[in-house]
């Protein structure tokens, strides 16, 4: 690489979709989600520990609640290495105050790269070869580089990017293109998706940037004052004035510094039980068994138990998820698995329910 760069993973988010095997205080990252022993949160790590060149430059920001699980399931991360909000204010404020002390360890000319705890990805090699080109970019442009995603379908569920200008190519051998990004687009209608996957000029926003830290604070300090001037003068003491913005939304959609690589590595967002299919659905199985299962006439079935002594018996049903976690059973559609979160919403309204959350 150019520079060094300074991995930080965002370890903050709920997982809902998941539930009831995410909970509260074990969300999604806590997880072992692909068929591994090894939870999404660990195999982050063990993606960007090379790239980091070992545990002292890989930093981890994560809620309060969340810290104990985090120590728990990385125990090498130095504690300084561990940055806590006292509340959750999305990834604008998270962003900011990570950059903010990373540039006062390492200087102003830190290159930072931001990662999802929560996400798949194939193909280590090329994942290096990408992050490489991405601080290339980074240091060549002044640029605040967002990896974009290859769309293979019209998705409503995710943000777009439209590239704009090729600026040139970055990173070693043939090199990867970049190019300045015209607009982003969150969660586009079926038909929007289907006209932005046949121009071929967008990809997906799967939440992972790149930059030289005085880059994107002195974009920060233009167009989000509100979030990086209270951070510069309190610290984390500022975060419950902050206002609650992602990052795409107070920096992202605003400046004239961001620029899109587009990736060829495997990459899924895991965002519910659906993914799971994606990932370890097998040609000799009509279903996809992570728990003890007999069943009559199922198909297309993700069936999930944390207990390998309990049995799941099944008969007649049709892309249906079942999921058993302690007290709890959930069954639901398959397409419908997005509307767990208003059932969450019911469940925090009744006070008996507490402890299932």
């Amino acid at each position: 690489m150019t520079q060094p760069l300074v991995p930080v993973i965002l370890a903050g988010g709920k997982g809902e979709r998941f539930w009831p095997l995410s909970r509260k205080h074990r969300p999604k990252q806590f997880l072992c989600l692909d068929g591994s022993d090894r939870s999404l949160l660990q195999s982050t790590a063990d993606r960007l520990l090379h790239i980091a060149k070992g545990w002292d430059n890989l930093w981890v920001v994560t809620a309060s609640h969340l810290a104990q699980g985090v120590c728990e399931q990385l125990p090498e991360l130095p504690l300084a290495n561990l940055l806590i909000e006292p509340e959750g204010r999305d990834t604008a404020p998270a962003v900011a105050w990570s950059t903010l002390e990373i540039a006062k360890r390492y200087g102003e000319n830190a290159i930072v790269g931001f990662f999802p705890a929560d996400h798949w990805i194939d193909n280590q090699e090329i994942f290096e070869d990408t992050l490489a080109a991405a601080v290339d970019l980074a240091v060549k442009e002044a640029a605040i580089v967002t990896l974009g995603i290859t769309c293979n379908q019209a998705a409503t569920g995710y943000g777009y990017i439209e590239q704009g200008e090729k600026v040139g190519l970055y990173g070693s051998g043939s090199g990867y293109p970049g190019y300045r990004v015209d607009r982003f687009t969150e969660k586009p209608d079926r038909e929007t998706a289907q006209a932005f996957l046949d121009s071929g000029r967008f990809s997906w926003n799967g939440g992972m940037f790149v930059f030289q830290a005085d880059v994107a604070l002195k974009e920060l300090r233009h167009h989000a004052p509100e979030i990086l001037l209270p951070l510069e003068e309190k610290g984390v003491a500022a975060y419950p004035t902050l206002p609650k913005k992602s990052i795409d939304y107070a920096l992202m959609e605003k400046t004239d510094r961001a620029y899109v690589l587009p990736v060829t590595f495997g990459w899924d967002d895991l965002g519910d039980w659906g993914a799971i299919e994606r990932l370890l659905k097998k040609a000799d199985n009509p279903n996809v068994e992570l728990a003890t299962h007999v069943g009559l006439d199922t198909q297309g079935a993700v069936l999930y138990s944390t207990d390998a002594d309990e049995l799941i018996v099944t008969i007649g049903l049709e892309d249906t998820v079942v999921v058993r976690d302690g007290k709890v059973t959930l069954i639901v559609k398959k397409d419908r698995t997005q509307e767990i979160k208003t059932v969450l919403k019911t469940l925090q309204m009744r006070p008996e329910f507490e402890g299932l959350l």
